[in-house]
């Protein structure tokens, strides 16, 4: 966050100035880092044959950022093949920080671990924590950087599959062909047992309240719309859950201790919401590489004692986050825009909590993690082919990096080489290239794709003569 002394989110900061190239110059062109860039036509080249991905936006977006980091990185190797001037240490503390706030709890929590017998068995028949449920569901996410007729788009197809299932269609048949959790959609969209606490509390809300074998109406979560089918309700005895219990119980002691320490370094801070900071966050989760004015970087969306969340900082931490989480962000309430918002400043504040009472990482350690990241990245170079240029003799070295990074996508889209992704590091990548994807060539290389895979389809009389030579 930044103080109103002394800034201490720089690195995220220059993150946060992503750039939008001029708008005379994008013509034709998915996205734009330095001086590389990736045309329409390469993204369509790109996926044209490879059917599993399906000609839309997400497809698209997710294609061109992964373009971006690749070209960043082999642009970073090409002029410097030992990183030296890339900055570790934003990266480091991103993986110290969790490890400082997790001493820091357990320095400052006084927790009573002892749960006698009784106690447990008390708690066991108030809280009914024996139950389980086993539930099948169909989910349907929420597209990246959903307006309001793709979030009506999504719950007409939930109510029309619901409509379908109570028609007498098969559930488990219409998860594998429709549910978009890859984890269980193979599994007709089988959960298997679960208990209480285990789902997101509208999900099990939502599954306790049906009958087995009814179906749910449209039930939305952060990830998107369900339809759940109850399958079975059962019941484990109080031996049988006793150890188990057990930890779940002193696991709720410490997370009541740690709400109560958070909620005290919180009201110390005096949080206060700027008013719009919601609708300001949804706008920068729509697009989070946007380059914005050093006025709408430098807007305040949450104050607090000494410091302030900034737009700017909001926008860095959620270009690295998947599309997925963007879209749940751009989707969500008001009170789920505001947890996320505040979850950012209660790190911030139980990091400085940790360091004012010397918890912070030594100095030896510091600089150990500073070159395993480092070795990591060359790494993730080589294996992706970033390192040795394939470049001609005289040639400028733009072509050749921008050639290295597509065939690097190309490997990965093709499944030749498994998919590499860099992560946070990519901040430091994106701080000197000022990348950007655009709407408008995203849409155009949709279109481009579709178009060609229905040119390329065989006729009809292909087909059948095709048909009929594999069937003699």
């Amino acid at each position: 966050m930044k103080s109103r002394a002394k800034l201490l989110g720089t690195a995220l900061l220059a993150v946060g100035s992503i750039a939008c190239a001029d708008v005379q110059t994008d013509e034709g062109l998915v996205a734009r880092a330095g001086a590389y860039t990736l045309s329409v036509e390469s993204v369509a080249d790109l996926l044209v044959n490879e059917e599993r991905f399906p000609a839309q936006v997400g497809v698209v977006e997710q294609v061109a950022d992964l373009w971006v980091d690749y070209v960043m990185l082999a642009a970073a190797v090409a002029a410097d093949t030992m990183l030296s001037d890339i900055d570790f240490a934003p990266l480091v503390m991103d993986e110290l920080e969790p490890l400082m706030i997790v001493e820091l709890r357990d320095s400052a929590l006084q927790v009573d671990t002892i749960v006698t017998d009784a106690e447990l068995r008390s708690q066991y028949e108030s809280d009914d924590p024996a139950l389980e449920i086993r539930a099948r569901h169909i989910l349907l996410p929420y597209p990246q950087n959903a307006t309001n007729t793709d979030l009506n788009a999504v719950r007409l197809q939930a109510e029309a599959l619901r409509a379908r299932i109570l028609g007498g269609e098969s559930f488990e048949a219409l998860a594998r062909q429709f549910s978009g959790d890859p984890g269980t959609a193979s599994l007709g969209g089988d959960l298997g047992f679960f208990g209480r606490g285990d789902m997101l509390p509208q999900f099990e809300e939502a599954a306790l309240a049906l009958e087995p074998g009814q179906v749910s109406d449209p039930v939305q979560t952060q990830f998107g719309l369900h339809l759940i089918k109850l399958e079975e309700l059962r019941a484990q005895g109080f031996d049988e859950i006793a150890p188990d219990f057990r930890n779940q119980v002193l696991a709720e002691r410490y997370f009541d201790a740690e709400s109560a320490f958070v909620a005290d370094i919180e009201a110390r801070a005096e949080l206060e919401v700027v008013e719009g900071a919601y609708a300001v966050a949804r706008e920068v989760a729509k697009n989070p590489s946007n380059r914005l004015s050093g006025r709408a970087v430098e807007r305040s969306l949450y104050e607090y004692k000494d410091g302030e969340l900034t737009v700017g900082e909001l926008q860095g931490v959620l270009q690295g986050q998947v599309p997925e989480f963007r879209a749940q962000v751009v989707a969500g309430d008001d009170d789920q825009i505001d947890r996320f918002l505040r979850s950012l400043i209660q790190r911030e504040l139980l990091v400085a909590q940790a360091q004012a009472t010397g918890l912070g990482p030594s100095e030896a350690r510091f600089d150990s993690l500073v070159t395993n990241a480092r070795v990591q990245l060359m790494g993730a170079a080589h294996l992706l082919g970033l390192v040795r240029l394939d470049r001609a003799y005289g040639e400028d070295l733009v072509p050749a990096v921008q050639r290295a990074a597509l065939d690097a996508v190309e490997k990965v889209v093709t499944g030749t080489t498994e998919m590499v992704q860099l992560g946070a590091i990519s901040f430091q990548l994106r701080s000197g290239m000022s990348p950007s994807v655009f709407e408008r060539g995203v849409g155009q290389a949709v279109l481009m794709i579709g178009q060609r895979r229905v040119n390329q389809s065989p006729s009809l009389l292909e087909a059948a003569v095709d048909s009929a030579g594999r069937n003699p």
